[in-house]
This record gives structure tokens, C-alpha cells and sequence, in this order.
């Protein structure tokens, strides 16, 4: 498929199209297969597109190497709707495999390398991949029935081994993708997004930011500082749109350090950065940010908490070059990601809010008898297809994904988001089920009873708390070691309330987990 010919497939026009009884706002002129983007990678040939260390890949040698390696997979035996599972972190070879499984008519299975081995091992019996591609360094957490493929890419081949890059017609709500997302009530859920999902969800950050693909010349294009996982809606997001207007995508070496990001901002002149707020308050916060230019950064995306008017001033003073330029949104994994979106103005203007809907999505709010204000819902043709596996979803009979997050609407149609009805922590930008910690803790053996909550901690956003009834004593350190290989990381807590007499209950009979955390809060705060 030539440049100018997929060009052509996008527009600004929107009309209402049906999808399985529900009707959704869609653009008339809109790309169907996520591979075609592929043939994008063509306008910018030898530029940068993917820099870590070292490691510089131009846009030839990554198309190259996603056909290459999407050849390797054919030969496998991935054939159309297989899925194929991406394990591993951060890495040029993390962003050929995705699109190497796109490119052979596979479904990337977007895995956190952030899991324990056994929510690894069931989320793989959820999706019963084709292929595990995975990282050397978390390939071990693998179980032995699931067939492990090398993450690097295999000896050089001539071009006549290479696949030839989609061009057949596709149904556009077919899966292209799977995400897991943290459940409120325990383990990760598989959402399942569509061509439609993620294309459309591109296309509408592409029409409003004027970036559209017959928008853009071949001298578009900025460099990018990438810091979130891959894994992540919002790393696939980041991958479409780099494709589509040659943004150079510079990505940390391991894990996030302030004073690498600002050394990579300066010798990349970084123009881009879309990060978590514990990321950009841990650069505002080194002694070093005022001594370094980071005067090229001029846009700043940030995502996984709402913006308050205190940080959004740290930013202005911190980091002036971005100024009006401090873009945030609202979205989640089920909504095929961002739904919402704020310019700088708006940041600057209305500091907390969290924008306006994008072209195609409607929002309403909910009325609620329990809480002040209604619980947000969406409606989007990026929304996902279900959850794998599960028969219950957020979507109704009407599409309206229920967000579980509270909020209000302005006179603008500006949303703010003013609590979570859901049971959910966001710990340095990563999704954490109370639920989920609690029945890993009370599976250990001396805790008879847990609850988990969260606090507020100034670098990560939200801290982790969990109040246990031991049946013999044992000490934070040792609780948190047992708990090691059975959640994430991120998910294990690291403040403790030892109990060893029962949780008051309630009227029925169940643990009065308001008065739990009440007590727990007042702890704390006799203890600071």
C-alpha cells in the first residue's frame, strides 16, 4: 500500500455508524487495519525512530526488521486472529515485536512485566497464545506448556523471506490488541481492542492536533521522550501516532532516573514528553533542573491522576518552556484510552480539569444517590470489544462504558474528575486492586484477615497501606518478602497496622472495612 494512498483513508467528517445495535459517532473516511499504518514508516526512511542508549533505529531498518520478524512468526505458525504475547520491557525489539504480530495478522497480547509468576501464568491461560515473545530476563516466569519465540530478532534474511505488509480487507472490529487491566475485585482483565478501538482513538488525537497524515510533510516530526511502559494503552498510543508524523521516540535505558530523563531531553533536544505525574515532580524535585537546558521541551503530556492547580504551577515554574503547553486527559484501558483531552490553555485556565471530549466520544454523568456527583460515562468507537474470558462488562446495552470514576461537566463541557466509586489505588501510574493485595495476603499463613488502602504520598501519587490481623507475629519485612511472586511489585504495600484481635464487623457479619481504614488513618497520623 503506497503512502498517498492511505493517506487518503482519513478525514475529519464524522457520522453515526452501528456496531453490533450500538451507534457511535465515526469518522466517514477513517483506515480499517492497523498494519496499513505500517506503510507510513516509508516518509521518513533514514530518520531516528526509536533511540535507547546506544541503540539508534532508523524507520527503514525498523520496517525492515518488522517484516523480518513477522516472517519469523508465519513461519511459527501464527496465522490471522492468533495471539501473540509481547513480554518484556522497553526496547526497540519490544516495539518491532508488537508490530511484527500486527504485521502477520495476529493479536498482540500486551503482557506487564511487572507480574508476578503467577499472575503470569493465569492471565496466559486466559488469552492460550499461539507464541510467548519474551525478554531473557522475565522468560523464566513463563510456564513450560506456553511455546516460547527469542525477543531478538533471528539471523538477517533476504528480502524475498520478508512479509509483505498488509493489504487485504479487514474487518475492523476484529482484535487487534489485548491489555490487561487491573480488576477492582482481583486479578487482571484482558480487554480486547479492535482495529476500530485503537484507529480511532489515533485518529481523533490526530485531527485535533492537526497532525493527520495528508496533514503533515516529510520535515514533521519531534523528538519524543517515551518513559511509561509499552505495555500500556497510552505506550500503544505513543507508538501509532510516532508512526504517523515521524516522531523520533527516546526511551530511558531501565528504569525511570530524573537525571537521565533531563540528560536524554538535552542531548536529544527533546521536544515531547508524555509521563505520570511522579515521573515530572521527581525532575522538578533534582537539585540539577535548574542548571540544565531543557529548553526544547515545549510540550508535556501528563497522565494516570488528575492535575491539581498546585502541581500545574510547579510545572510553570520548574519547567517555563512548556508553558501553555501542559496537555493532560482522562481515559482508561476499557475506552481504548484517552477520551478526554485539555490543551495547555486550558490547563493554564481551568488547573484540575481534565478537558473536553474528543470528536467522537459523548460523555454523560450518571446520577448518584450515594455520592455528590454521578459516575462518568463514555460512549466511543474505541472502546473495547469485552473483557476475554468474562461475561460481565462495564459496557451496557446503550455502549455506555461505565468508568466507575465521579465527576461533573461545566457549562463548557469541561469534565473534572472529583473521586472513584471503584475500589482502585493509582501507585506511581500503575492500576492496584485493594482486592486483589488482600487475597494475596490473607493466602499467607499467619494472616488471618487483611484490608488494604491508600494514602497520599507526595512523589507516587498514592501510597499503599495494609491493616492485618496476624494469627502469629510477623514483622513488615517478612510479610512483604512472602508476598514477593505472588502480586506485582508495585502492588506489594509498604506500610503496615498490625491487628491481633479480629476487624469489627458490620450488621452483616462482614469486615467493617469503613471503620478499619478510619482507625488505620488515625494511626497514622498520631504516628507522623
Amino acid at each position: 500500500m503506497t503512502v498517498e494512498s492511505t493517506t487518503t483513508q482519513w478525514g475529519t467528517s464524522i457520522e453515526p455508524v452501528v456496531v453490533d445495535g450500538r451507534t457511535y459517532r465515526m469518522y466517514t473516511h477513517r483506515p480499517r487495519n492497523l498494519g496499513s499504518l505500517l506503510s507510513l514508516a516509508d516518509r521518513w526512511n533514514d530518520r531516528a525512530y526509536i533511540v535507547q542508549g546506544n541503540h539508534v533505529v532508523t524507520f527503514a531498518e525498523f520496517h525492515r526488521a518488522v517484516r523480518q520478524r513477522a516472517a519469523e512468526l508465519r513461519a511459527r505458525g501464527v496465522t490471522a486472529g492468533d495471539r501473540v504475547v509481547i513480554l518484556g520491557w522497553n526496547s526497540p525489539e519490544w516495539i518491532v515485536n508488537f508490530w511484527a504480530a500486527v504485521a502477520a495478522g495476529g493479536v498482540a497480547v500486551l503482557a506487564n512485566a511487572w507480574w508476578s509468576e503467577s499472575e503470569l501464568a493465569d492471565s496466559l491461560d486466559t488469552v492460550a497464545p499461539r507464541l510467548v515473545v519474551a525478554d531473557d530476563r522475565v522468560a523464566g516466569r513463563v510456564p513450560s506448556q506456553w511455546s516460547l519465540f527469542p525477543w531478538d530478532l533471528e539471523r538477517e534474511t533476504d528480502s524475498e523471506a520478508l512479509v509483505e505488509l498488509p493489504t487485504e480487507a479487514i474487518d475492523e472490529n476484529s482484535p487487534a490488541a489485548i491489555i490487561f487491566t487491573s480488576g477492582t475485585s482481583g486479578r487482571p482483565k484482558a480487554a480486547v481492542l479492535s482495529h476500530r478501538s485503537l484507529l480511532a482513538g489515533l485518529q481523533m488525537l490526530l485531527h485535533i492536533t492537526r497532525r493527520l497524515p495528508h496533514q503533515v510533510s516529510e520535515s514533521t516530526g519531534q523528538a519524543a521522550l517515551h518513559t511509561g511502559p509499552m505495555f500500556h494503552v497510552g505506550g500503544v498510543q505513543t507508538l501509532l501516532r510516532a508512526i504517523c508524523v515521524g516522531d523520533t521516540l527516546v526511551m530511558p535505558a531501565g528504569k525511570f532516573d530524573a537525571a537521565e530523563a533531563m540528560r536524554l531531553i538535552e542531548q536529544w533536544r527533546i521536544q515531547r514528553w508524555s509521563a505520570v505525574p511522579t515521573m515530572v515532580s521527581r525532575v522538578l524535585e533534582h537539585p540539577d533542573v535548574h542548571t540544565r537546558n531543557l529548553t526544547t521541551l515545549k510540550s508535556l503530556t501528563v497522565g494516570g491522576a488528575p492535575m491539581t492547580p498546585e502541581f500545574v504551577d510547579r510545572i510553570l515554574t520548574g519547567l517555563p518552556g512548556v508553558e501553555p503547553r501542559i496537555a493532560t486527559g482522562y481515559g482508561l484501558t476499557e475506552n481504548g484510552g484517552q477520551g478526554v483531552a485539555a490543551s495547555g490553555a486550558d490547563t493554564v485556565e481551568r488547573p484540575g480539569t481534565t478537558g473536553r471530549a474528543l470528536p467522537c466520544v459523548e460523555i454523560r454523568i450518571a446520577p448518584s444517590t450515594e455520592f455528590t456527583d454521578g459516575e462518568i460515562l463514555l460512549r466511543s468507537p474505541t472502546q473495547m470489544l469485552g473483557y476475554l474470558g468474562e461475561s460481565e462488562s462495564p459496557i451496557d446495552s446503550d455502549g455506555w462504558l461505565h468508568t466507575g470514576d465521579l465527576g461533573r461537566l461545566d457549562d463548557d463541557g469541561f469534565l473534572w474528575i472529583t473521586g472513584r466509586s471503584k475500589d482502585m489505588i493509582i501507585r506511581g501510574g500503575e492500576n492496584i486492586a485493594p482486592a486483589a493485595v488482600e487475597a494475596a495476603l490473607t493466602a499467607l499463613p499467619d494472616v488471618a484477615d487483611a484490608v488494604v488502602f491508600g494514602i497520599p504520598h507526595s512523589d507516587l501519587g498514592e501510597d499503599l497501606v495494609a491493616a492485618v490481623v496476624l494469627t502469629h507475629d510477623r514483622g513488615p519485612e517478612d510479610l512483604a518478602e512472602q508476598l514477593r511472586g505472588r502480586i506485582a511489585s508495585f502492588a506489594i504495600p509498604s506500610r503496615w497496622i498490625p491487628h491481633r484481635e479480629p476487624f469489627p464487623v458490620n450488621h452483616a457479619g462482614k469486615i467493617d472495612k469503613k471503620a478499619v481504614v478510619a482507625a488505620a488513618r488515625q494511626l497514622l497520623e498520631e504516628a507522623r
